[in-house]
């Protein structure tokens, strides 16, 4: 009896260790039992937003995102929106906005993607642009 519960053990650690060295974004989650797509697929607002490591949420309180599970993106911002559509790529790891007003795309880098929580960031020129969103209010 007690080999098998030794090997049951032995199996589970296995497991878990298994599972969380195959986390998919750099801040989570490990695991979840929502597909990526119906994660993402939210209207999101702004928790905190970064240029280049600075802090400047104060300046995009207002700004809003929403993505839909049929691919649909848009945005709005005081006087600005936008739409277009967007997918994964990159196994999952990266978000491509496609049809975005004035920009032809944009590659999100998906850093954390949870039902509650969605962090992200994107490169423009040398400038990072990282925000931490949060399901709209």
């Amino acid at each position: 009896m007690k080999k098998y519960t030794a090997a049951i053990f032995l199996v589970s650690a296995m497991v878990l260790l298994n599972l969380s060295s195959c986390a998919k974004y750099p801040e989570g989650p490990a695991l979840s039992l929502l597909s990526r797509t119906n994660r993402v697929s939210n209207s999101w607002q702004v928790e905190n937003y970064k240029l280049n490591g600075d802090d400047l949420t104060s300046l995009v309180s207002s700004y809003y995102e929403n993505f839909t599970k049929e691919g649909i993106y848009s945005y709005s911002w005081s006087f600005f929106e936008g739409s277009g559509t967007w997918s994964f790529q990159n196994d999952s790891k990266e978000i491509k906005l496609a049809g975005t007003d004035a920009q032809s795309s944009r590659t999100l880098v998906i850093l954390k993607l949870k039902e509650d929580s969605f962090w992200y960031y994107y490169m423009d020129g040398n400038d990072k642009h990282e925000y931490h969103l949060l399901p709209k209010k």
